[in-house]
Parts: structure tokens; sequence; C-alpha cells
């Protein structure tokens, strides 16, 4: 397909995956990203060279900016114009944004509304924005439902998620634009972000060293394979592209089933073949007891069926992370 697609946040652990699978289908991919000091920029270095040593490079190309810039934003949706937007750029993490709820604002609301101001300029259409489970808060039903309310976010990052959904309903409706926020559950796999908690405990084993444990590991998520999720995203865009009038969707992609702290540490010690020496402490506030996805709706609009069991998933990060340990020269 001669379409363009561009990706904030292409350089990143969701976005370096979805750049793959856009250029896999024919795609032509825009990667903008800042390259933050959030985690190693070095991390989403290796992923943009990986996509830049594809046969089909030519079909991409990796920006470097920031979405807090609308200038730059601007020239770059003006030189390139893209005939969709996948909206992926943002601060992430519950913890983080408790720290710093002002930086979460800047990144997360206003450089969202930029890039909204910018597909309007532009006459782009077509957007999905990348929304959390955070927005569902402590929501007492399970499984979580897009009809279910979510206005009692209980962190700084759920906030800014759910007024990026707010915005993206005040520019469908006043634009004409198709936008589908995508609500994703606990994202892992190959190629995870190294702040999160998967390849944070599975670097403390390897190491032999304590595990910073919250609670009593009775909290449950709703763990969703990286793959999954990508597979999700492009369906999405596809029956985005379809969409010849305003339309704007909440979506759920997630795993549908949940699994306990406890259980994701036992999980890890089966794939690593190590032991965690856990240092138990309290529940971190900000931290949600479950989530739990409600996927029928993205089942019957998108198709959407994950297809990768957590012990699958957690086997094939498992062998990617010890591989790169390997590359980079640590002892497994």
């Amino acid at each position: 397909m001669d379409r363009k697609v561009l990706v904030t946040g292409g350089a990143g652990f969701i976005g370096s995956h979805l750049c793959g699978r856009l250029l896999d289908e024919g795609l032509r991919v825009v990667s903008f990203d800042n390259f933050n000091p959030f985690y190693d920029p070095s991390i989403k270095k290796r992923n943009i060279a990986a996509l830049l040593s594809r046969p089909d490079r030519e079909n991409f190309i990796s920006i470097e900016g920031d979405i807090r810039d609308s200038e730059t934003l601007f020239r770059v949706f003006a030189h390139e114009k893209p005939d969709a937007v996948v909206h992926l750029a943002a601060m992430a993490g519950v913890r983080p944004s408790i720290k710093d709820p002002v930086l979460y604002t800047e990144v997360n609301v206003t450089g969202t509304q930029n890039v909204l101001e910018a597909c309007v300029e532009q006459g782009i259409r077509h957007l999905l924005f990348a929304s959390s489970s955070s927005v569902y808060g402590n929501n007492l039903k399970v499984p979580f439902s897009e009809t279910d309310p979510v206005d009692h976010p209980i962190s700084p990052y759920a906030a800014t998620k759910k007024a990026g959904e707010l915005m993206c309903h005040t520019y469908a409706h006043l634009y004409g634009m198709a936008i589908y926020c995508l609500r994703f559950f606990t994202v892992y796999g190959p190629g995870q972000r190294p702040d999160l908690a998967i390849y944070k405990f599975a670097k403390l084993m390897l190491e032999d060293a304590e595990i910073p444990f919250y609670g009593d590991g009775a909290t449950q998520r709703d763990y969703t394979y990286v793959e999954d999720i990508v597979d999700g995203i492009v369906k999405a865009l596809d029956r985005n592209f379809s969409e010849a009038k305003k339309s704007y969707h909440v979506l759920n992609l997630g795993g549908s089933q949940t699994v306990t702290l406890t259980q994701m540490v036992e999980t890890l010690e089966q794939a690593l073949g190590r032991r965690a020496r856990l240092k138990r402490l309290p529940q971190q506030p900000g931290d949600v007891e479950k989530t739990y996805a409600d996927i029928s709706k993205a089942r019957d609009m998108l198709g959407f069926s994950p297809a990768t069991p957590f012990a699958e998933g957690i086997r094939k990060f498992a062998a990617w992370y010890q591989a790169l340990r390997k590359e980079e020269g640590i002892a497994a």
C-alpha cells in the first residue's frame, strides 16, 4: 500500500515493534522520537539501527524531535504528509508521575494537543492514540469494559491519559477525524523497557540481588505480549483507514487474563532457572490492585485475539534478555 504512517515514540519498546510490523505490511513509516533519558537512550538507538538495517529501509525514516516542540512537530508533519498517525509518545509509569506530575502533564497533555493540532493543520483524518489501563483506577467491576466510568484516576499518569482521550474526542467531533483510543494493558516481551517490572526483576535475579517486592504479591495484572498489542494496533489502523466519516472509539487491548505478582515472579524463575530473593516492602501509592481487560469490543470490531500465553511470552522475553546480556559481555 502506498500509505505513510507517522509513529510518535517510534524508537521505543512498542513503537519499534510497531514500525517493523508496518514495514512488513508494505507501508512507509516515519518514527518521531526524542530519545529522552528516562532510560538509556542507547536502547532506542539500537531499536532504530535495527530498523535502518532492514532490506526495506528505504521505506523508513527516523526523525529526532519532541512533541512539546510544536514548531518542529508542525514542520515534520508538513514535510512528511503522513496518511495516518499512531501517537505512542508519552511519559510512562505510575510512580514517576507522582514525583514529577508537571512533566507528565507537559508531555502527555500538551504534547498530545500539539499532535492533534498538527493533524488538523495538515488535514490528517486518521489517528490512533495510545491510552492505558491505568485510566480505570481501582475499578471494582472486572473485567474492565470501555463503558465503565473512568472518572477516578489514582495517579497523574492515569489522569493525563484520560485527558488525552477527552481531547481526542473533542478533535474527532470538531474536525471530522477518525480517532481510536487504545487502552493498553501491561505490555511485555523482547525489547521491553528496562524500567518495567519484568525486566527489572529478571536483571536482579540474574545478578542474585534482592528484588523490591511491594505488597503481599496478590496484586494482579493483565499482561499482554508485545506482538499481540502490535497486532491489535495494526488491525485498528486498518479499520480506522476505512472510516469515511468522523468517528471516535475507545478499545481495550489486553491479554484478557490476570497474573498475580507472585505468579509473575514464579514464571520468571522457571524461565531463567534462578530463584528470586524478595525484599518485601509496603504497597506503593498510585498502584492499582488489579487490571483485567474485557476485549469483546476489540474482538468484534477488529478481530483482535491475543495468542500468546503468559508463560510462553515470558520464555521469549527471557531468551531475548539472556542473549542481550551475552552480547553485552555480561555473565549469565
